[in-house]
């Protein structure tokens, strides 16, 4: 009886085949990361400079026009993050409120070698 239990041919190999998918899995979950985090950061870093050009295109003295003057604080702010030259900048003045909407796409290749 003890024999039949030690030879369970189905059972054998099931280890190193789900230890290397669980590797697999970590390292397409880890270039994913590794290629998204940047762009993610960058955007967020022209988010808070576009509210920065906005606050202080706000805070001009004299009679500057304010949305040609935020508009060009943005596009300075997109020289220097690197966000290509097709970008959809919408800036608007309604009354005493400043608007600024910016659109853009940034290909991210989130699985590796082409996939």
């Amino acid at each position: 009886m003890n024999n039949t239990l030690k030879n369970r041919e189905s059972e054998r190999g099931g280890a190193g085949v789900k230890a290397l998918c669980v590797f697999a899995v970590i390292a397409l979950i880890g270039h994913a990361g590794y290629n998204y985090i940047p762009v993610a950061y960058g955007a967020e870093t022209v988010k808070t400079d576009m509210n920065t050009a906005v606050l202080q295109g706000m805070a001009l003295p004299g009679k500057l026009n304010v949305v040609e003057n935020v508009k060009a604080r943005i596009q300075r702010t997109f020289s220097q993050n690197d966000v290509r030259p097709d970008v959809i900048l919408d800036v608007k003045q309604s009354g005493n409120t400043v608007t600024a909407r910016v659109a853009y796409v940034k290909q991210v290749n989130i699985l590796p070698f082409g996939i």
